[in-house]
């Protein structure tokens, strides 16, 4: 059994995602991060560094946090959503850490200076968006090539860099310019799974 430590963020979307489309069991344990469980000793233990996703695997004793690293770990479980071939399986591993270096926390940079902030500062909003926009255009040229972000087949890329471009569509931050982005994004947000992965433990508001 599976058991997740997560809270509704684009990195818990990551995980909750993948496990609904490999259909494995999982036990979901809500880490409010808005009451400080993130800090709680409890949790400090299956992460030291206090962020989420975690997960355990009863059945090998593993405990895993950071988004990509538990993808790898599941899709490798199951041998599912990671390519065989070893040309395409490090195709899929590459743009996943496109999305961990290059996707991920420009995005949050972007929401943290542009939402969070209490003093704006317009220069470094400017300087993440545009950094942003960068890697929406990289995305974007990718997909006009390939369905999918890391080929013709649908993979932990894929999950990966939606969580944060569903975060990108919840707090209005528009790529509707990305002609085939834009259309990758609406193909894999009718996936049933990820219909279902991106309300767990709740939807995210952008609050």
């Amino acid at each position: 059994m599976i058991e997740l430590y997560t809270d509704s963020s684009p990195n818990g979307y990551k995980i909750t995602i993948l496990l609904e489309e490999l259909a494995l069991p999982y036990l979901l344990h809500h880490v409010n991060i808005d009451k400080g469980e993130h800090q709680q000793a409890e949790f400090l233990q299956l992460n030291p560094h206090g962020r989420i996703p975690v997960i355990f695997d009863s059945e090998t004793g593993i405990t895993l946090f950071e988004s990509a690293a538990i993808l790898l770990y599941l899709a490798e479980k199951t041998g599912k959503l990671l390519p065989i071939k070893l040309s395409e399986r490090w195709e899929a591993i590459k743009w996943l850490q496109f999305h961990s270096a290059s996707v991920g926390p420009i995005i949050g940079q972007w929401v943290n200076f542009a939402i969070f902030d209490g003093s704006p500062k317009q220069d470094v909003i400017e300087r993440y968006l545009n950094l942003t926009y960068k890697a929406f255009s990289v995305l974007d040229n990718q997909l006009q090539k390939n369905d999918y972000i890391a080929g013709n087949e649908y993979s932990i890329a894929d999950i990966a860099n939606f969580g944060w471009l569903h975060i990108a569509r919840v707090i209005q931050l528009d790529f509707s310019q990305y002609k085939y982005l834009s259309a990758w994004y609406a193909r894999l947000a009718a996936r049933p799974a990820i219909i279902k992965g991106i309300t767990l433990p709740v939807p995210a508001t952008g609050a």
